[in-house]
């Protein structure tokens, strides 16, 4: 016995929907006004409201683009260190300490308010969201990183620093403290404590000497 024909649901061809394209632009100020909110009230504080008050946006325009709060500060912080460093645009003063120094040369004033701001809105959730402290390391901590992994190569291959240095371990060194200071101490970075971490910590676990007058 047979039946006749007929076609499931899910065969049916998909309709186009409706509607405007994706506006990137949109995004982007979203994006913006979720950073801007997080350095303002915090993680815990922050709502997609507000995010969508600061753009000029609609709750359902950034609801249909993130779905979740995490989701939506994921892809901001993201963002913030999205350019991987390359060796052609790091300084190259000839000396491991000056280039050191010239790379990490202290943010400005607001500048510097705005990182704390956003840092320290990051503290509370790290615990309690791991796929967010993941973004977050690799966004913050991840390009700095690498850009002290490419010197400290540099220096290691101009035969200013010994060939058998562990320069994975050292890399982090200031990354690591720079980044306990904003989001443990919550203090902000300046001149004086760079050159007291490259002077005083980086060049002699490299094996150089500290300079006489820092």
């Amino acid at each position: 016995m047979t039946t006749g024909s007929t076609a499931e649901p899910d065969e049916a061809p998909a309709k186009p929907r409706g509607g405007r394209p994706r506006d990137p632009g949109r995004d982007t100020a979203i994006l913006a006004a979720a950073l801007d909110v997080l350095a303002e009230h915090g993680y815990d504080a922050m709502t997609m409201d507000e995010v969508a008050k600061r753009a000029g946006a609609g709750k359902a325009t950034v609801y249909r683009r993130w779905s979740s709060k995490a989701d939506l500060v994921a892809q901001a912080v993201a963002q913030v260190g999205s350019d991987e460093p390359s060796a052609e645009d790091l300084p190259d003063t000839g000396t491991l300490r000056g280039d050191l120094l010239a790379l990490m040369r202290p943010q400005g004033e607001e500048e510097s308010a705005r990182v704390l701001a956003i840092t320290g809105g990051l503290a509370s959730m790290l615990a309690r969201e791991p796929a967010l402290a993941d973004v977050a390391s690799a966004a913050l901590i991840g390009p700095f990183v690498g850009s002290q992994r490419i010197l400290i190569q540099r220096a290691v291959r101009r035969g200013e620093v010994a060939a058998d240095v562990d320069v994975e371990t050292v890399a982090y060194v200031t990354p690591s403290m720079t980044a306990f200071r904003l989001i443990v101490q919550r203090r902000p970075i300046d001149i004086d404590y760079l050159h007291l971490l490259v002077d005083t910590v980086v060049l002699p676990a490299l094996g150089l000497p500290r300079p006489a007058h820092p």
